[in-house]
């Protein structure tokens, strides 16, 4: 499997350029035709993780490969990518088309959890089969989310967030892919859900009163009653990271999304994280961001 690959690869790879939010750690989202990167002369797709969210319209004969499954898509499909499951597509035949957006979790920060939806889970349904009807209804939402990235309307970016729910929605009312290879449980997979959930549990901080209290994965591990060598193992084969490094990083967003949707001091945010001195929390900061809480708050 190839390493994770990260949105700023993404797009020097398909566009030769960078976005400039990306590199100011803001929340990001896109949307493209599939069709310029389908056909005969398409790199093959890599069956690697990516660190961003990713919804896909495929139509035409395709086989997906997410996690330990394998599912047959004759016709035309939704598939739902997420940063924790590695996945890829096999086109079966030359007559490929459809659409697919990508966005970061910091683009829905404060506007519901985005992550929490079955679609995204570790374990959950990657693959939704379409028929006609739902193939015309889906076809038309990533029209919208198109039209919509292209507008001037000053709150367009929420339009684009209620157009993602629903795509999320409607998927969930389908009737999900069978898949055809080994469907038994992952042991690996099941351990590194219990840590995100026990993780996300802690978010969003809404009080200056509220403090993170699990910070490192011993502390994880022990509110899961396992050793902490497998959390570790479990993490680091279904995520492609280090179990400290996925903290660090979620620490990392909420940290971005209080000081730009908070009025809250930098201390009082630092101490909301679990930082017990000021100047941790700005070296860690930096770490991450290339720059101060207080410059990035601008």
């Amino acid at each position: 499997m190839e390493k994770t690959q990260t949105l700023e690869e993404f797009y020097k790879t398909k566009f030769k350029w960078i976005p400039a939010e990306l590199k100011e750690g803001l929340g990001h989202f896109n949307v493209f035709e599939l069709d310029p990167f389908v056909g005969k002369n398409a790199k093959p797709i890599p069956y690697n993780r990516k660190d961003f969210y990713k919804i896909t319209l495929i139509k035409g004969n395709n086989r997906i490969h997410y996690a330990d499954k394998t599912v047959d898509s004759p016709q035309c499909c939704l598939l739902f990518g997420n940063p924790m499951i590695p996945y890829s597509w096999e086109p079966l035949d030359d007559h490929q088309s459809g659409y697919f957006c990508i966005f970061t979790e910091d683009f829905f920060n404060h506007f519901g959890n985005i992550k929490e939806y079955p679609v995204f889970k570790p374990g959950g349904d990657k693959v939704f089969v379409l028929n006609e009807t739902t193939e015309s209804e889906v076809t038309e939402i990533f029209k919208h989310l198109q039209a919509e990235i292209q507008s001037d309307y000053q709150f367009k970016y929420d339009v684009i967030r209620n157009l993602v729910y629903e795509l999320v929605h409607k998927a969930q009312k389908m009737q999900p892919a069978s898949a055809a290879a080994d469907t038994k449980s992952n042991a690996a997979m099941r351990t590194t859900a219990m840590f995100i959930e026990l993780l996300e549990r802690q978010f969003p901080i809404e009080s200056v009163h509220q403090q993170v209290k699990l910070k490192t994965p011993a502390e994880f591990a022990g509110q899961l009653a396992i050793h902490v060598n497998h959390l570790n193992k479990s993490v680091k084969s279904v995520m492609g990271k280090t179990t400290s490094k996925v903290i660090a990083e979620r620490l990392a967003q909420e940290a971005r999304a209080l000081l730009k949707h908070t009025n809250w001091n930098v201390s009082e945010i630092s101490w909301c994280l679990g930082f017990e001195e000021l100047a941790h929390f700005i070296h860690f900061f930096k770490r991450f961001n290339n720059t101060t809480p207080t410059v990035f708050r601008g």
